[in-house]
Order: C-alpha cells, then structure tokens, then sequence
C-alpha cells in the first residue's frame, strides 16, 4: 500500500532560475531540459518536471499518487515542494537522483508490477522510515493500528518490567515501534525467514533499539519457550488470506512479496489457529493477545481466542470501520471468566 501523502523528504530543493538554458520546454521522457550536478543530483526546471510528470503517467499510466511517492522517497522532492512547483514554475528544482533513473524505476513498477518500497528500498510507516527488500512483506498503513492498540491495551507492568513478543515480525515494523514507544519494556520478534531477520536487525539498528529487543529464529512460539507463562503482551500479524484468494491479489502483491507472509491455508486461518493454541501457555496470567487479520474472519477468531480459554475478547476496527484485529487476555488465577 502506497500513501497518498508521503512523508516530507529535505533532499531536493527548489531554487531561483539562473537563466542558464535550464526553462527550455520538455518533450516527454527523461530528456527533459536538465543538468546533472555532483553525487548524481540533477537540476530542472520546475515548469520541465511537471511536463514530464504528465508525459510519463500519459504514456505508462499509473496513479500519480504513486509517481509523486516515487518523486518523495527516490527523488528527495517532498510534498510541500512539489506543490510548489505549480506556484514557482520557472524555478529550479535540485533532485537526488537524476530524472532518468527515476524514470527507469517507474516503468520496472509499471511493466514488471515491482513494488516502489522494494525498488526504492524505504517505506513510511508510523514516524518511521523502514528499510524493505523482496523476500519481506511490506508494512501496511492499516497495520499501524496494532502499535496503538497494543499499548492502549497493555496490562500494567510487573515488578520485573514488562515482557512483550512480535511473531512473525518480517521488516520489524511493530517490535521497532513498540521498544521506542516502551522504551523501558524487553522484547522478542520472532520469524522463520532469515531475510526477514535480516532486515528487521537493519531497521531495529537504524532505529536505535538494539538494547530493546532480541530478533529469534522461531516459528510463532517455539523459539519462546523460555519465557512461557511470563508474556505480557504479544502482537501478530500472521498470513491470513485464504489461499484461493492469494491468485487473485494484485499482481504488484500477487507477484513479489512473500507467499510465505500472505498465504493463510484454506481458510486462511491456519497461522492464527497454531498463535491461538499456543497463546495459553505462553501469556502471562493477565497477558494480552492482539492479532491482525483478514476483513472477514472476525467471528472466526474470536471463536478461536475463546476455545484457547482466553477472556475478554474483542474485535476493533480498522480506519475504515472493518473488523480487522482481535484482542483477549489469559485470565488471572481465581478471576470469574
């Protein structure tokens, strides 16, 4: 998922025109009137960049939102300096990258359906900016929603601290969330792709988090068996799309993220039921549970957290009003159920 509003990038500037034959008209393409500078930064006309912007999505096509993504994150031109080249047209604009490779990044997106994060290498997430390669499934903007769940919904820290878990944590975008926003808090993230691992170390070293948190190769609760019985707060967003569905995703999805981080089995709840089963033993009297799932499978979750002899369960809604997270809590010894 790609954001209509990306993040402010402080790579590019715009400038006053020198009057240096830079104002010259584009043609379409990326032989657009332009010079490039040192550290292949190139300079164009505002007026030129904007021409080129409409010949590129008038001949790929495409959504201009995400060209302007692509404008942000590879080209360092932020919002608020794109919109202003509409009011500065005959100034300079300073991108970071020169227009031709960002012209050839589009149209890899655009025929082979590559995602821009893997092409890019970046996605913005919450206040973060993730590093994510192929192999790992990119952050989605509805999964920002299981970071303020999670500590809406966190049980009171115990003498010891508080304990919490990511399984499956792919790019580590909700354990790196969390150790910031629980600074004082110890963590794991779990998952079997070594790539996933991988970057999650990447983005938990970027963040400044090393100390927070420990990355584990494990399937869902395996790899915690040490601290079985003394989690108190576990999150997860498992695959869950039935596998009938999975041919029918975009091919922009469909193609290259991770079968292994989408495919939920038949029903789509094969990893959700293995967390649930196992939730029981591994939470903390008290601990929380909170899953992300699919926008159908509400009932069916809440049916599976109850049978694993969990209480409390909730559904919560996404920005959108769906049902799309589950929560419940390993009861207390002598609580009524």
């Amino acid at each position: 998922m790609l954001r209509s509003s990306p993040a402010v990038s402080p790579g590019a500037s715009i400038q006053p025109a020198p009057g240096d034959g830079l104002d010259s008209a584009v043609d379409g393409g990326a032989g657009a009137a332009a010079a490039v500078g040192l550290g292949g930064q190139e300079a164009i006309v505002a007026r030129d960049l904007l021409a080129w912007r409409r010949q590129l999505l008038r001949t790929s096509g495409g959504s201009r939102a995400d060209l302007d993504w692509l404008l942000d994150l590879a080209g360092g031109l932020g919002w608020p300096q794109l919109q202003a080249l509409h009011l500065h047209p005959n100034r300079t604009v300073l991108l970071s990258q020169p227009l031709a490779q960002l012209e050839h990044l589009w149209l890899r997106h655009r025929q082979r359906a590559e995602p821009l994060q893997y092409l890019v290498g970046r996605c913005p997430w919450r206040d973060l900016e993730l590093g994510v390669a192929p192999g790992v499934l990119i952050p989605r903007q509805e999964t920002e929603l299981l970071v303020d769940l999670a500590l809406e919904l966190a049980p009171a820290a115990p003498a010891e601290g508080l304990l919490w878990a990511d399984l499956g944590t792919g790019s580590g975008c909700l354990a790196v969330a969390l150790a910031r926003a629980l600074p004082a808090a110890r963590g794991l993230a779990v998952d079997v792709s070594d790539g996933a691992l991988r970057q999650a170390a990447i983005n938990r070293a970027a963040a400044a988090v090393e100390a927070r948190f420990s990355l584990l190769d494990s399937d869902w609760w395996e790899g915690l068996k040490p601290w079985w019985g003394r989690l108190d707060l576990v999150l997860a967003n498992p695959p869950y799309i039935p596998t009938a569905t999975v041919g029918g995703l975009d091919p922009v999805v469909r193609e290259h993220e991770p079968l292994l981080a989408l495919d939920g089995g038949a029903d789509g709840l094969v990893a959700i039921r293995a967390i649930t089963a196992g939730a029981g033993r591994a939470l903390a009297p008290g601990g929380v549970l909170l899953l992300e799932h699919h926008h159908d499978q509400s009932e069916a979750v809440l049916q599976l957290l109850a049978a694993a002899g969990l209480e409390a369960g909730q559904a919560h809604r996404d920005l959108e009003g769906v049902r799309r997270f589950a929560s419940a809590r390993r009861p207390c010894p002598g609580s009524l159920r």
